[in-house]
């Protein structure tokens, strides 16, 4: 899913209303279809709380895929998967 304000080599996927256990799921997707990506944005919120943001952080920071995760604000991780 793309937001329009995304850069070329990025994808963008908004996990509003996705508990834990479906965000891990789309991201997991996204990874595996990641092909020629640089980055994966990841809009999760954070009026609701944080256990999207928590859970992105601890999943993703260790995952082979991911070079390093960025938290762009409190609502918006980044993934990065290469280097541009």
């Amino acid at each position: 899913m793309s937001d329009g304000l995304a850069r070329p080599g990025s994808l963008t996927l908004d996990l509003h209303g996705k508990n834990s256990y479906q965000a891990r799921v789309a991201i997991n997707a996204a990874l595996r279809r990641s092909r020629g990506l640089y980055r994966l944005r990841l809009v999760h919120g954070f009026h609701s709380g944080t256990a999207l943001r928590d859970m992105i952080t601890e999943e993703y920071d260790a995952n082979p895929l991911v070079k390093r995760v960025v938290r762009v604000s409190d609502g918006v991780t980044e993934l990065v998967l290469r280097e541009s």
